[in-house]
């Protein structure tokens, strides 16, 4: 059952707060973080991209950046822009976004929960990412990125949630991206008690973004008790911080691909071989096409939109991974016809996230790629199904926006 806990969480004073919440470090290149802070010295992407205070050509992976990070960390808190909780709460955090919202609780999560399989995974881990975010978690002796975690929603946790939601918030602030984050502290025993033991008869919990992260949490973890030898698993190290949503929060959008040549056919020999395994009609609707269903694709070539449906046969039904979109195009369409047997690193493929908009696509296209697709959004019941079976999503099969903010919450291992 699943283990949650309270935290002395490290987090802006409220007058700060909307300088310091910064993007996750994975969704922007060096150059950008630089852009985004040029203006701003409060921005949390001083410690999570830290390269941004060194030379422009000093490596991602030099010991130097994680030592940066840590320095800028340990001034932010010196400097009061982060303090200390003086006892240990739980926290609420929801976002806004066009009007929809998603609140999660913040806790800090097991790291034995994660390697007993009840914090499931649903994605494969590049060992580079994994290692440098060790790195960084171990010489920041923090976690400073929150795990996204889901879990089957539950009435009576929901409950606590508005009720305690309904208080007056310590932080509500509209990041540039026009998203609001309001965040609630619980610092009464009762209710924490009462969510812990809530949290205890929850079977799973669900990676749905942060797997590197994780991984790297519990990393850290794990050297940190072979190198104390003895431990009793109250150590902050064996927890790592994670903002927890119900499943019926959660949005999940599009997440389309461009690819940049027909691996030398003609536009009517591809068009031909596409029909095997779909269904083609020309899309005669203003703009471009969004699929209103699973199994049903919108494809942008030469200036045109047709709508694909498989067909019957084309995919495994049964298989919770074999039966995704993203298996169903990639199986049908980028492997055997367009030679795209690894879509992690093969340079003539590209995946735009839906919060770009399919006009990104017909952009992409127009400038001189050569054919577009959009999708049907990976569902949460999806990504658990796949979680459940001990199997793995194809890459980029989810885009989850809102992006959770770093910087709001730190949880120090020691």
């Amino acid at each position: 059952m699943a283990v949650i806990r309270p935290f002395r969480a490290v987090r802006p004073v409220p007058e700060l707060a909307a300088k310091v919440a910064a993007l996750p470090y994975d969704v922007m290149s060096s150059e950008e973080a630089r852009e985004m802070v040029k203006d701003n010295p409060y921005s949390f992407l001083h410690v999570d991209k830290a390269e941004i205070d060194l030379s422009p050509d000093i490596d991602l992976y030099d010991q130097r950046v994680y030592e940066k990070a840590c320095s800028n960390l340990e001034a932010m808190i010196a400097g009061g822009i982060l303090r200390e909780e003086d006892r240990p709460c739980l926290y609420i955090y929801r976002q806004i976004m066009g009007g929809r919202s998603q609140t999660g609780i913040v806790a800090c999560a097991s790291i034995d929960d994660y390697l007993r399989g009840i914090i499931k995974k649903h994605e494969l881990t590049r060992a580079d990412k994994e290692q440098d975010r060790t790195r960084h978690v171990d010489i920041c002796d923090a976690n400073t990125g929150p795990i996204f975690l889901t879990y089957p929603a539950r009435e009576e946790i929901n409950s606590i949630v508005a009720q305690q939601s309904a208080r007056e918030p310590v932080y509500d602030i509209l990041t540039e991206d026009g998203i609001r984050h309001i965040v609630w502290i619980i610092d009464q025993e009762e209710v924490i008690h009462r969510l812990v033991d809530l949290f205890a008869g929850i079977q799973y919990l669900y990676i749905a973004d942060g797997h590197h992260r994780s991984a790297s949490a519990v990393r850290v973890g794990e050297m940190r008790r072979r190198a104390q030898g003895e431990f009793t698993g109250d150590e902050e190290f064996n927890f790592f911080l994670a903002v927890i949503f119900p499943d019926q929060d959660l949005y999940i959008m599009d997440y389309n691909r461009v690819v940049q040549d027909l691996h030398g056919m003609s536009e009517s020999e591809f068009l031909s071989k596409v029909a095997h395994k779909f269904e083609i009609r020309l899309h005669e609707g203003e703009g471009p096409y969004r699929p209103q269903k699973k199994h049903e694709f919108g494809m942008y070539l030469s200036g045109k939109w047709y709508i694909l449906e498989a067909r019957d046969g084309s995919f495994d039904e049964s298989d919770p991974v074999e039966r995704l979109d993203v298996s169903i195009m990639q199986n049908n369409i980028l492997g055997p016809l367009l030679g795209i047997s690894d879509p992690r690193t093969d340079k003539r493929i590209d995946f735009v996230g839906g919060i770009r908009g399919l006009k990104e696509l017909e952009r992409r296209v127009d400038a001189g790629m050569a054919v577009a697709f959009s999708m049907y959004p990976t569902t949460i019941q999806d990504l658990m199904d796949i979680a459940d079976a001990g199997q793995v999503m194809p890459p980029k099969s989810t885009w989850f926006e809102p992006k959770l903010r770093s910087g709001l919450f730190i949880h120090k291992l020691s």
